[in-house]
């Protein structure tokens, strides 16, 4: 199953970050949503049932994941989601994981200071438009000189 998903919840783990041998940097953690419902009798919100997702996020956005959220942060994760049995032997079970595809706090409970990043690939690519004017300034100024 794969398909596309949205959920709030709190991060229940310390995102754990790695670089792989082929230099793909991945960000983990475990996220916990869980759901309330108004109970009429006590006349009060009561906990639902909590919902466990293993979030995985890739490239630049594990980068920032890893630099900006921390366990018990509230967050909204955007991606596919996966469901999987698995079976070790001795025990089995079902995963429910999410390929973040895009992830930030959640505004609801909180505010949070927007930095931008430069991906290093773009900052290779694009010259440095400032270095070109500097270096044509003095050229300029000679001209500029020579005409007066």
């Amino acid at each position: 199953m794969s398909d596309s998903f949205s959920v709030t919840g709190l991060v229940a783990t310390t995102p754990r970050h790695l670089v792989t041998q082929d230099g793909l940097p991945i960000t983990s953690f475990r996220l916990a949503a869980s759901t309330k419902r108004f109970d009429k009798q006590t006349n009060r919100w009561a906990e639902g049932e909590t919902n466990w997702f293993t979030v995985s996020s890739f490239r630049q956005l594990a980068i920032n994941t890893a630099t900006s959220v921390s366990k018990g942060d509230r967050v909204i994760v955007m991606g596919r989601l996966r469901v999987r049995d698995w079976d070790n032997g001795e025990r089995a079970g079902t995963s429910v994981e999410i390929e973040a595809e895009t992830l930030g706090h959640d505004m609801v409970w909180g505010s949070s200071t927007f930095v931008r990043t430069v991906n290093t690939r773009e900052q290779e690519q694009a010259p440095d438009v400032e270095d070109e004017f500097d270096a044509e300034e003095p050229k300029a100024k000679k001209k500029a000189m020579a005409t007066n």
